[in-house]
């Protein structure tokens, strides 16, 4: 493996750099830059939406056909790191979570008028989209296959969807959106995906959750389906693929959500550094104390642990594999780097970083939900333990 970076990957992360310490770094500082969900105001986001197109900073993901750069996974890692080094960065760029993960799925596995259709109004960051599947108690949450309770029966032409969701993020600003509904008994094959829009009737939002760190665009949202009606032109897929789809997309967006926090991670830590290079006790600057250069060498080799598991995963998926186990080691590694980083930060800076003059409580509140998102990180160690107990001593070998 060649740990180096394409020319075109260097220069993306140059000019991201450039553009978050001009542009966007110094709106964190500004609570005015601040919506009611702790994000970036919608007014402060579209001009640096403008910027960013004007810039050449969009369509990271997308390949060439559909107007994207065509980079591969391994040339994601450094440009999504680079960008999660700002907590607004991402979404500036048109590659924060829900939406990155729905322009992946649809990019790769939708017809070419479902992509004019649903996919591009997304690319071109003229609305948002937002998945739905997880489900209340009995309803599905890591084991969509075995217990999703919502329904979608065909009549006619047009599928009739009955059943309710919730923790559906970006559902309060989402136009489009990807449901999954279950279609039949048959255990691989009993869900269905399809495409609805904001305007269909048949289905409400209950309620926005609130939750305990800062929130992406659209919150988290409970919805109702009641008989909502889809055109059968808008299934996605197959009927029965609804959790192959899901497998794509999730295996893509997990590894590009550690993309980002690695670069959250990073950023914790350059804080850090520059607090303790300064600050004194003792007679000494904060650095020169051995239990401090601890804290820092361990979460920084966590941090590099996590982007040597990240890039050997998108290694994998540049070579046409799954990489599932890759990617939820990744999962694991990088989603507990993210907390482990945060609050090595906050401790450091004591009460300082307990405090909103830094935005390293910011960034520890949305650390949490690192370790559950996507899969929470036991499920992701049952895998591997499933591949340990299937492969043996190939479960670690090399190619």
């Amino acid at each position: 493996m060649d740990f180096s970076l394409s020319p075109r990957a260097a220069d993306y992360v140059r000019r991201i750099d450039a553009f978050l310490d001009e542009h966007v770094i110094p709106l964190e500082s500004e609570r005015a830059s601040f919506d009611a969900g702790e994000n970036i105001r919608e007014e402060l986001l579209q001009q640096l939406h403008a910027k960013a197109l004007a810039a050449g900073l969009w369509n990271f993901q997308l390949p060439e056909h559909l107007g994207g750069k065509g980079l591969k996974f391994t040339e994601l890692v450094p440009i999504y790191e680079a960008a999660g080094r700002s907590i607004f960065g991402p979404t500036c760029f048109n590659i924060a979570a829900p939406d990155d993960g729905n322009i992946h799925l649809l990019a790769r596995v939708a017809t070419p008028e479902q992509q004019q259709r649903w996919l591009m109004p997304i690319v071109h960051g003229e609305v948002r989209s937002s998945i739905v599947m997880t489900e209340p108690a009995p309803g599905s949450g890591s084991d969509p296959a075995g217990m999703m309770r919502t329904t979608a029966e065909k009549r006619g032409n047009k599928w009739v969807i009955r059943g309710h969701k919730w923790f559906i993020t970006g559902g309060e600003v989402a136009e489009h959106f990807i449901l999954l509904a279950r279609t039949s008994d048959d255990p691989r094959r009993g869900l269905t995906a399809f495409l609805f829009d904001r305007s269909q009737p048949g289905w409400r939002i209950e309620r926005r959750i609130p939750i305990m760190g800062p929130e992406e665009h659209g919150g988290h949202c409970e919805l109702i389906f009641d008989g909502l009606e889809i055109d059968d032109a808008d299934r996605l897929m197959g009927v029965g693929e609804g959790l192959k789809a899901v497998q794509i997309r999730l295996g893509i967006a997990r590894l590009t959500h550690c993309m980002r926090w690695l670069g959250l991670s990073k950023r914790c830590l350059d804080i850090a550094v520059k607090h303790v290079g300064t600050r004194e006790a003792f007679g000494t600057k904060l650095m020169e104390h051995e239990g401090v250069q601890w804290m820092l060498g361990e979460a920084a080799m966590q941090v590099q642990m996590g982007r040597l598991l990240t890039f050997n995963a998108a290694y994998q998926l540049d070579l046409g594999h799954r990489a599932r186990k890759e990617v939820s080691m990744a999962k694991v590694a990088v989603a507990d780097c993210l907390h482990k980083a945060a609050d090595t930060a906050i401790q450091l800076l004591g009460a300082k970083g307990y405090s909103k003059d830094t935005i390293l409580e910011w960034i520890y509140r949305y650390a949490r939900q690192a370790r559950l998102v996507d899969g929470a990180s036991e499920v992701h160690k049952m895998v591997l333990a499933q591949h340990l107990a299937s492969e043996g001593a190939d479960f670690w070998k090399w190619g």
